[in-house]
């Protein structure tokens, strides 16, 4: 097997508000998400969708949109992108904490399968 098929790779899907997407896309481009391994060379690649985003904020609670107690929705992306590697994975989530508005910014990692 060559290393490609070798090296782990990720899926980050993160939810984040119109008024961030670009801001999150870069943070989480410079630390190394969106480049898809091949002769092409591709980076920054990625797929958006626009959604509405629901959440409460509870007590306690410091939220970036909304009052604590009072259901909010906003217009909001989901972004998926593909790493390779976990250190490249961490990188990115990590970048995209500080890069986020919100306070728990939402996202998930998925392991992919190399067939």
């Amino acid at each position: 097997m060559g290393s490609l098929a070798m090296t782990q790779r990720f899926k980050l899907v993160f939810f984040v508000p119109t008024s961030h997407i670009e801001q999150c896309k870069a943070a989480v481009f410079k630390a190394g998400a969106g480049k898809y391994p091949g002769p092409g060379n591709y980076t920054e690649c990625c797929w958006t969708a626009m959604g509405t985003g629901q959440f409460r904020p509870g007590q306690g609670a410091n939220p970036h949109t909304g009052e604590i107690g009072r259901l909010e929705k906003i217009e909001e992306a989901r972004v998926e992108t593909l790493v390779v590697g976990e250190d490249v994975v961490r990188g990115a989530v990590d970048a995209l904490k500080k890069a986020h508005p919100f306070e728990e910014p939402a996202y998930e990692v998925f392991r992919i399968e190399n067939y």
